[in-house]
């Protein structure tokens, strides 16, 4: 009796250790980098916003979004303590744009927004967001790989199709005012400020990007696969079948 109370206590404590762990990592696979909204319409005038989780007990203290080729980048939306900078391709178009904090960062259990505005393709296609995200100890995670790997860039599809986008804009000078108006809006939901700064167009940035080579930055393994999440997932689940019929076994005993 005694040697299958301790048989019990053992299974128990196992199986909420296996769940809990399985939760971790899922919780840890979950923390993408991403960028929204998932559709949008040729041609439109697009507010996007990229999400910033950090994933580690370290705080992240810079984001480099890669322009895809085929968007014409218009604005950003200043974020208080944090430095925004541009970089420029030889046609004077803004192929990344990076954030910086001034000072902290985003520390662990919480997440920043950037929004900016982008003119679409004319044609249905995909825009791949390529992001890199930097953690103080100077390590760098790659959010560049495709859908369904550890690491995957965000995926916009422009499509007529879409169900909720940003009508085209005019070919007048009202654009940037509606541009900047939305921009402003999106980024008041998602830091809580009030900010009346103006925003400025493609043609007035003159920041340079950081000139941190992201190539020689110690690359961040993730925490876990889907494989090994899978597995822990399915052992927890015999754990907890092992756990509750030794239970049973027990009190049919006593």
């Amino acid at each position: 009796m005694k040697t299958n109370s301790v048989f019990t206590k053992m299974i128990t404590i196992g199986s909420a250790v296996m769940v809990a762990g399985f939760l971790t990592f899922s919780s840890i696979a979950s923390a993408h980098v991403t960028v929204k909204p998932a559709q949008s319409m040729p041609s439109a005038w697009e507010t996007y916003t990229i999400k910033v989780p950090s994933e580690k007990d370290l705080p992240t203290t810079k984001v480099t979004l890669k322009v895809p080729e085929n968007l014409s980048f218009k604005q950003y939306q200043p974020v208080p303590g944090w430095k925004t900078t541009t970089e420029k391709n030889d046609a004077d178009e803004i192929t990344s744009i990076t954030w910086e904090a001034e000072s902290g960062g985003i520390e662990a259990g919480q997440f920043q927004q950037f929004v900016f505005v982008g003119e679409n393709p004319a044609k249905d296609g995909e825009l791949a967001w390529d992001a890199y995200q930097y953690y103080s100890d100077g390590s760098v995670v790659e959010w560049t790989g495709k859908e369904g790997s550890e690491l995957p860039h965000s995926i916009t599809t422009i499509t007529e199709n879409a169900a909720t986008a940003t009508p085209a804009a005019p070919t007048t000078d009202g654009h940037d005012a509606a541009a900047t108006e939305d921009t402003a809006t999106a980024t008041d939901e998602a830091t809580g400020t009030d900010t009346t700064a103006t925003t400025p167009a493609t043609g007035t940035t003159t920041d340079t990007a950081p000139s941190t080579d992201m190539n020689t930055m110690p690359m961040e393994q993730p925490a876990s696969s889907n494989g090994l999440q899978v597995t822990t997932l399915i052992i927890a689940i015999i754990a907890l079948v092992l756990g509750g019929v030794a239970v049973m076994n027990s009190r049919k005993r006593k």
